[in-house]
């Protein structure tokens, strides 16, 4: 991975997938902590339906918690959420209504 800083704003726009593929969505915005200067989740937008079926039902997106972030670059690959998503841990996601 590259350590090169970048524009956050870089992020948006950059489509997202699962360590093992699967695209998840597109990242609409970011989750920042002003006090620390840290991305800490990505909201994204332009969701797989097939993925979120039951879970955003009628929601704008998701935010993902930027720990789960595995590699930026072309494409942003994040842990593999299918499992998540199904069984998540108490605030790993947060649906946008």
């Amino acid at each position: 991975m590259d350590d090169t800083p970048q524009e956050i704003t870089s992020l948006v726009g950059r489509e997202v997938y699962s360590n093992n593929g699967v695209f998840v969505g597109e990242v609409e915005d970011l989750r920042l902590n002003v006090d620390g200067e840290a991305v800490t989740g990505l909201a994204l937008g332009s969701l797989n339906t097939e993925l979120f079926a039951g879970e955003a039902n009628g929601a704008r997106g998701v935010i993902v918690p930027y720990r789960w972030v595995r590699a930026v670059g072309d494409v942003i690959l994040i842990n593999d959420v299918v499992e998540r998503v199904r069984d998540p841990d108490d605030e790993e996601e947060e649906i946008i209504a």
